[in-house]
């Protein structure tokens, strides 16, 4: 009877709560549940910046990542919108030792890496995109995708060598290296950085250029959130004309076709304007094949794609369109929501018995994971130009070589519930290492080869990333963050 009186309670008290004349009451409720360094920080910033706390459609939003692995429960989150509240944010967050994160678009999947329990600094605010065609430069906000990059600049007639798939986030994909659909062209996306906007540890923010500080500039071309938080970048911007291309989808009986056709693209296509991503996949208990397909004008050459054309298809949705629909024809968003992780092995090319054995991967922890929890397996087949990295006018953390152009093929493994999260991590460990011996033992050169730290799995040893530089880049960590400010945050820590 006592919890049936209590229960009959429950809507008069949310009623009086609820009360127009007593809104200081409910306030001064949550004002108790509010983490003392979140108030802290609430009190210091300016009107250009919140912070959002548990239950405000707010927090929803900054918390929550492409991958839901990577969303984690935070104390607060807080939206700066200037650069010297990300100093005063720092500044508190240092001095309290509280641990924290910086999330720009949410694309990472390694958990931790833009994620935390502490406080989450969510960059949304920095939006803005002021293209400067004297320079042919433009500044962008950390806080945004490419997608709304690719938008502003089409009626420009330019763009900038950022993300082939929809939804990725300027800042991490940066920081990062970044693979583009005009690295043929002009390199990583860190090759055509002209400058960083850049909020040291200690709270000073500078713009670091080549010049203005060379080492830095070297240390944040691929060293990821080791030296600060980027709030904005200065990037070239390339001439843009109408593309031709998007995405076909084959089933199992082509994949044979397919991969001749991948391997053939790998060994003799030279064109720079072209480029594909091959995606063996494996979903609801069957292989197939996603194709991803580029070219830089509106109409491709006779030759170049007439192999993957010529293979039965499933569906095809190829044709001469603007760059930014070619990104949004691709799937990505798919397995949004589902827990996710990324591996990589760098490959010098794809000679069809490596291909085969990719295939065989692909079915083999397909049929292995995907009945614990329909699992979605997929491995990323990225052919490039061996050219590639000839690009940077200097030098970068990432890659720790640019001889040979070493290519970033990606495993995928998406799936939904918790419990299996290691059984995952550890298959797309084993798979990588599996592809790796198979690429040494038909004369790859990779051993010691950089991997790309944006597909790298979390545990990643970081000499297994940055190589000879990482002595440097620990030298330029221990001057900038002497006290490891940015040791709070998740992510490589260098």
């Amino acid at each position: 009877m006592l919890f049936q009186h209590s229960f009959a309670l429950i809507p008069l008290l949310a009623a009086y709560l609820a009360d127009a004349h007593l809104p200081s009451l409910h306030h001064r409720t949550l004002d108790l549940l509010k983490d003392p360094v979140c108030v802290s920080i609430e009190n210091a910033i300016s009107s250009a910046s919140s912070v959002y706390y548990p239950g405000q459609l707010e927090y929803q939003k900054d918390i929550s990542h492409w991958a839901s692995s990577s969303t984690q429960l935070s104390k607060c989150t807080v939206e700066p919108g200037t650069p010297d509240d990300v100093s005063i944010i720092l500044g508190i967050l240092a001095s309290t030792e509280t641990p924290f994160a910086v999330k720009g678009g949410g694309h990472a999947t390694n958990p931790g890496s833009s994620s935390t329990s502490g406080v989450l600094i969510a960059m949304y605010r920095f939006s803005e995109i002021n293209y400067k065609p004297e320079s042919q430069t433009v500044t962008i906000g950390a806080g945004l995708v490419w997608d709304d990059v690719y938008a502003a600049l089409a009626p420009h007639n330019v763009n900038v060598i950022g993300g082939r798939v929809s939804g990725v986030g300027v800042a991490g994909f940066t920081l990062g290296g970044g693979y583009s659909w005009k690295t043929n062209q002009y390199g990583l996306t860190i090759d055509t950085v002209v400058a960083y906007e850049l909020v040291k540890p200690t709270g000073a923010i500078t713009t670091v250029t080549s010049t203005s500080d060379p080492d830095l500039f070297f240390a944040l071309k691929g060293g990821m959130n080791n030296f600060g938080i980027v709030t904005r970048f200065t990037l070239k911007t390339f001439p843009q004309t109408q593309v031709w291309g998007g995405v076909i989808t084959y089933t199992a009986d082509n994949i044979p076709a397919v991969s001749a056709a991948t391997a053939e693209f790998s060994d003799k296509v030279t064109d720079p304007k072209a480029s594909i991503i091959t995606t063996y996949n494996f979903l609801l208990g069957q292989p197939g094949i996603t194709l991803l397909i580029f070219y830089d004008a509106p109409t491709p050459p006779p030759g170049i794609f007439d192999s993957f054309l010529a293979i039965p298809s499933f569906t095809k949705d190829c044709k001469t369109r603007d760059f930014l629909s070619l990104v949004k024809s691709s799937p990505s968003n798919a397995t949004a929501g589902l827990r996710g992780i990324f591996n990589t092995v760098p490959l010098t090319g794809f000679s069809p018995k490596l291909l085969a054995a990719i295939v065989n991967e692909t079915e083999f922890w397909g049929n292995k994971l995907s009945p614990a929890t329909g699992a979605f397996i997929s491995y990323d087949v990225e052919p490039f130009l061996p050219t590639i990295l000839t690009h940077g006018a200097s030098a970068s953390a990432y890659p720790p070589s640019r001889t040979p152009g070493f290519l970033p093929f990606n495993i995928y493994y998406a799936w939904a519930l918790e419990p299996f999260d290691s059984e995952f991590h550890d298959a797309a460990r084993e798979s990588a290492a599996h592809i790796t011996n198979l690429a040494i033992a038909e004369g790859q050169p990779i051993n010691g080869a950089g991997l790309y730290p944006n597909y790298a799995i979390f545990d990643t040893p970081l000499t297994s990333i940055y190589g000879g530089n990482l002595d440097r880049l620990r030298s330029i960590k221990a001057a900038v963050d002497p006290s490891n400010i940015m040791g709070q945050a998740g992510g490589f820590k260098i």
